[in-house]
Formats: C-alpha cells, sequence, structure tokens
C-alpha cells in the first residue's frame, strides 16, 4: 500500500523548441477536505417564486434563525415541488461538527492554520513549469463561498486577482464544489451548475454535488471546464456503481452539448470521481480512452491519468487500497503529441505529491497528510494529492 502512494510521475505530452517563446497555464484541482468555516449554520431554502429555481443560501449563521421570515423547519427528501410555496430552513448533516463547541473544537486557529497550508499547496501546483498560480483552480468539499473567497485572499494567493465560481448544492453534508479563476487570464462567458439525480435501492432521491461549469476564453482560447464530485463508494464499489454511471451520463451529456454548441472548444473535465480510470463509469459510460491512439470523434475525451494509474501512481487510499480517483479528462483537440502550435494542448500532467504532503509516520506513513484523524486535527493538508495539468502553446508576445 504504502509504496504505491508515494510514487510519483509526470507525463510529458509535447516537445518544447528552445527557438520558440512559450506561453503556459496550470489548470488543476485539490479536494480540500471538509473546508468549513467555524460559524454554525444552517441552509435557507425560498421555494415562493420559482418552483424550477428556488432561491438558496448556503450556511446562514444559526443566531439569524430568528430573523428569518420560514414556514418550517425542513426535514426528508428534498424536491423543489416540496418547498413551492415554502420558505424553509434545512440543518446541514455537519453543521455543528465544524464548530469551537464540537468535539473537533473547529476553531479560528485552526482554520486559519488549514487555510495557509492550502494556499502553499494551490501556489505550488505546476510553478516548476509556469512560474505562476494555476490559471484556473477547481476545488472540492468546501462548505460555501466564503471559504473561497477567504482561501483566496490568502498572500501566497491574493496577487493573482482570482475570481470565483460557486453554486450551492443539495449535497446532504453540505458541500460544495468550486472553480477560482485569474481574471487577468481567464474571461468567464457562461458558468452554471449541472444537477445529477441519483436514488437509492428504494427509489428515494439521494443528493450529490451538481457538476459545475464554466465556459470562456484561456488567453484567448475558447475553453470549458467541468467540475465534478462523483457519488462516493459507500455501502461499497459495486452497489453504489450506478449513482456513478448517472454522473458519468450527465457529464458526457454537458460535453457532448458544449461541442455541439461551440464546435473547436476545448473541454476540460476534472474532480474527484470516486473511480479509477479503468473503472465502467468513467471507461465506458463517459467514454474516457486511456491512450491517445484510442482517440477518434466517437471517442472525443482523452484521460491525462489512467497511464498514471498502470504506473501505480495514486492520490488517495481508499479502505487501505490505493486508487487514483482524483483525474483530469480532455478533448482531443487539448491533445498534440508532436508539436507546439499557437493553440493550447497538454504538456504535462501529473499527481502533486511533494514529501510535505505525505505522511511520514505512524499507522498512516505513506497515505496523503490529512487534516483530520478523527475528530483530532492533525495540522495536515488533505485526504488527497491534487491532480495538475499543465497547457502549453507558442506565443508571439505583443509589439
Amino acid at each position: 500500500m504504502k509504496k504505491y502512494l508515494i510514487i510519483t510521475a509526470t507525463l510529458c505530452f509535447g516537445m518544447v523548441f528552445s527557438q520558440k517563446q512559450v506561453q503556459r497555464a496550470t489548470v488543476a484541482f485539490m479536494n480540500v477536505e471538509n473546508l468549513w468555516d467555524t460559524v454554525p449554520s444552517f441552509d435557507y431554502i425560498d421555494g415562493t417564486k420559482d418552483v424550477n429555481n428556488p432561491a438558496f443560501h448556503r450556511s446562514v449563521p444559526l443566531d439569524s434563525i430568528d430573523l428569518m421570515d420560514t414556514t418550517e423547519d425542513y426535514r426528508g427528501p428534498w424536491s423543489n415541488e416540496l418547498v413551492k410555496d415554502k420558505k424553509v430552513i434545512r440543518r446541514q448533516i455537519l453543521a455543528d461538527d465544524f464548530t469551537a463547541n464540537s468535539a473537533k473544537n473547529w476553531d479560528t486557529q485552526k482554520y486559519n492554520d488549514k487555510m495557509g497550508k492550502l494556499a502553499k499547496v494551490i501556489s505550488e501546483l505546476g510553478r516548476t513549469y509556469t512560474n505562476d498560480n494555476p490559471a484556473i483552480m477547481g476545488l472540492l468539499e468546501i462548505e460555501n463561498r466564503q471559504v473561497v473567497q477567504d482561501l483566496i485572499s490568502q498572500p501566497l494567493l491574493a496577487k493573482s486577482d482570482y475570481g470565483i465560481v460557486h453554486y450551492n448544492s443539495y449535497d446532504a453534508r453540505g458541500v460544495d464544489n468550486a472553480i477560482i479563476y485569474q481574471k487577468k487570464r481567464f474571461r468567464p462567458t457562461e458558468t452554471y451548475k449541472k444537477e445529477i439525480k441519483i436514488f437509492d435501492d428504494e427509489g428515494k432521491r439521494v443528493y450529490t454535488r451538481d457538476i459545475i461549469v464554466m465556459k470562456g476564453l484561456l488567453d484567448g482560447e475558447r475553453i470549458a471546464v467541468f467540475m465534478n464530485h462523483w457519488p462516493s463508494r459507500s455501502g461499497g464499489e459495486a452497489r453504489s456503481l450506478p449513482r456513478r454511471i448517472a454522473a458519468a451520463a450527465a457529464l458526457k451529456a454537458e460535453m457532448d452539448k458544449a461541442s455541439a454548441e461551440s464546435p473547436g472548444i476545448k473541454l476540460i473535465a476534472m474532480g474527484d470521481f470516486n473511480d479509477d480510470p479503468v473503472s465502467p463509469s468513467l471507461r465506458k459510460h463517459l467514454g474516457a480512452v486511456g491512450d491517445p491512439s484510442e482517440l477518434s470523434d466517437k471517442s472525443p475525451y482523452y484521460n491525462l491519468m489512467t497511464k498514471l494509474y498502470k504506473a501505480g501512481v495514486a492520490s488517495l487510499a481508499y479502505r487501505d487500497a490505493p486508487n487514483l480517483f482524483d483525474q483530469i479528462i480532455v478533448s482531443k483537440n487539448l491533445y498534440s503529441p508532436e508539436k507546439m502550435t499557437n493553440s493550447y494542448s497538454v504538456y504535462k500532467a501529473e499527481i502533486f505529491a511533494p514529501s510535505y504532503l505525505v505522511n511520514s509516520q505512524g499507522q498512516w506513513k505513506g497515505y496523503p497528510f490529512r487534516s483530520w484523524d478523527g475528530d483530532r486535527y492533525t495540522g495536515g493538508y488533505s485526504d488527497h494529492f491534487p491532480a495538475v495539468s499543465v497547457l502549453q502553446k507558442e506565443h508571439t508576445p505583443a509589439r
């Protein structure tokens, strides 16, 4: 087990010619392991105006309940129809865990410590190749928009002037996905969330994280990013697989639609898929091939992490076994193995696992240096290693 997690590898996809100037951009993401603020809170949903799109406010402080215009404390399965003409509060499963009065004793000092550590990691992703912070960075397991704002305000990240794309999801734990982007390099033209509809064995709706879609111009090129955090393997890999197959179908539909609506747009799907690159959800249902030779018009998506997975690289340990759940998948027009052009293509892909992100001792030696061991804050970073891609193109400086 341990030997797998400390293996690191980098795939190089393109040649660099010294006589040409190169422009590069890091596109990466990280599961930041329950990045919660310290404020006891609840969700507030207003279904009185639009039954198809209720107003949803994440993490309203508990001391504001008496000030809210509410009709009930909402419990049970969620549906837009069930809150039609209602204004309800919904308590998150983890709402009381990450507070100073909980068993975790989650206070401002620990919060600031974790923020500084995450900023350090993010600032180093792809820096060897770009000498810059990531141009686009995905974040998983964040509680709300405010924790993202606090993160990008850290000194190591503030200079990059990041914008935020975030939508509240109905995930039962109360965690969301988000994307940050350097405003000077990326200009969003459209953002939205895609709901994933999954059900339990009794046919009841189960809520998970939505896919965040961000389309726009990266250094003038049309790019679409799809940020994912698929349903977990809770209940077992086989039993839970249909939920991830449903997520794969939703992602594929959105990627296919983006290509059809904007021919030539370059697509990047990334996230914690809770499956390995060779799992049926990714290989069969999303159709993400593992080798460039398999790319075609019928199979246009390439999983950058398949070769790393086959080389023994892992991004986490699940039930004491190595897995590479954290993956980046690109459209075939982002793959150019032989030469650099004036259009972006993938140059590098890696799982970022420097020694400080690896647990060096004890029971979890060789695992990612996670933040939590039960209710004890370890001072670590995350239970996942970040996944990184570096894009490059020939660059002609303005005169």
